[in-house]
């Protein structure tokens, strides 16, 4: 069980990574945009290049915040709970979770591959849909993988 959370710590810093260049790269081009844009000469799309790459930012960061334990987390009530029913109630939590970004992860697939039958590209570069689509599904899954590995972590007693 060990070597599972390793590998899944592993694969979520290296989205977290991937998050990152994303991250940098907006920053690159939107000061790129902003200077050329002053001398006449603005980046041609860059607006829906941020975007989709604000969503690759966002989607491929979840998984390491979950596992950092970075979101934020009103516990108020559940901490003054005596710890057995705290373990059943973050357990019931990461369930929920679970079943919310099952449920995203497999809409956001097959509107991609909807997306990807239609042809659907940003108006401008057009850049096609599906494949960010695709990306964010992929990683509401890995953040599922990420949510059990907690609900592990509560069961062995390792999580607080």
């Amino acid at each position: 069980m060990q070597k599972l959370l390793s590998a899944v710590q592993s694969v979520s810093k290296g989205l977290n990574v991937i998050a990152a260049v994303m991250l940098a790269f907006m920053i690159l081009l939107t000061v790129a945009d902003v200077i050329l844009r002053s001398a006449r000469a603005p980046i041609v799309g860059t607006y829906e290049i941020v975007g989709l790459l604000c969503a690759i930012l966002i989607s491929f960061a979840i998984p390491f915040t979950t596992w950092k334990r970075g979101h934020i987390r009103v516990d108020f009530f559940v901490e003054m709970l005596p710890p057995m029913i705290r373990r059943v109630v973050n357990i019931f939590a990461k369930c929920l979770g679970i079943g919310l970004f099952i449920l995203i992860g497999w809409n956001l697939i097959v509107f991609g591959m909807d997306l990807a039958q239609a042809g659907e590209v940003t108006p401008t570069r057009h850049i096609p849909f599906y494949p960010v689509l695709y990306g964010i599904g992929v990683c509401c899954f890995f953040e599922c993988i990420m949510l059990f590995s907690d609900i592990v972590k509560i069961v062995r007693g390792e999580y607080e």
